[in-house]
């Protein structure tokens, strides 16, 4: 996601009106489950949902990379749904 950024939209993008949100990617409208489950739109849902610290990284590849990791080996997630409801508490 980081190095593929520039074809992503972000809300502030799309609005500009200034929400928490605006910096997150925009997430499309999908209907079909199969398109849910796809790499562009898990991988926008998954994204969203990493704490803002590490999103604020995003700009540096290497650091992004080792907060990335960090977090994750600090968190062992074990399913999507795992991961979603610990970060969606943040």
């Amino acid at each position: 996601m980081v190095d593929n950024k520039r074809y992503f939209k972000e809300n502030s993008d799309i609005h500009n009106i200034n929400t928490r949100t605006k910096s997150n990617l925009h997430q499309p409208i999908a209907n079909l489950s199969k398109y849910q489950k796809g790499a562009y739109y898990s991988g926008i849902k998954v994204y969203n949902s990493l704490p803002t610290w590490i999103k604020d990284l995003s700009a540096d590849r290497k650091q992004s990379g080792h907060a990335l990791k960090s977090f994750l080996y600090s968190h062992p997630f074990y399913t999507l749904d795992e991961y979603f409801k610990k970060c969606n508490k943040h």
